[in-house]
């Protein structure tokens, strides 16, 4: 082959129209990801950008919408309780799961019912 994956440059998860400003408060206010600017000829399209370790997380706008259920990231959280422990204090349902060995990992959705996992490796 020709060719080689280097990894993964970002994650988008879709969101509805006008999701900006929950997006902002969610990802940016409670998960402490700094925002980032997104390219001049895409922000018209709305959503926001968010810098994760090397990686992107980019919320899209979606036009007929419909949140993500099953399909997730996950992203891996050093210090997991301390976030459990906030999403908490903010009245964020957190659900747990010990099925995995040799992790600490839990479940939450964010504010437009998409899935995401948190873990961090034993």
């Amino acid at each position: 082959m020709d060719f080689k994956f280097l990894g993964i440059d970002h994650i988008q998860l879709a969101a509805p129209a006008d999701c900006e400003k929950e997006a902002r408060q969610f990802f940016g206010d409670i998960l402490n990801l700094k925002e980032i600017p997104k390219p001049s000829n895409l922000a018209k399209r709305g959503g926001v950008w968010f810098e994760l370790g090397n990686q992107q997380l980019h919320i899209g706008v979606q036009k007929e919408f419909s949140a993500a259920k099953k399909a997730h990231p996950a992203f891996e959280i050093e210090n997991i309780e301390n976030l459990k422990s906030q999403l908490q204090k903010k009245g964020i349902d957190v659900i747990e799961d010990n099925e995995l060995e040799n992790a600490n990992r839990f479940f939450t959705s964010d504010p437009f019912g998409n899935r995401l996992e948190f873990i961090e490796w034993l």
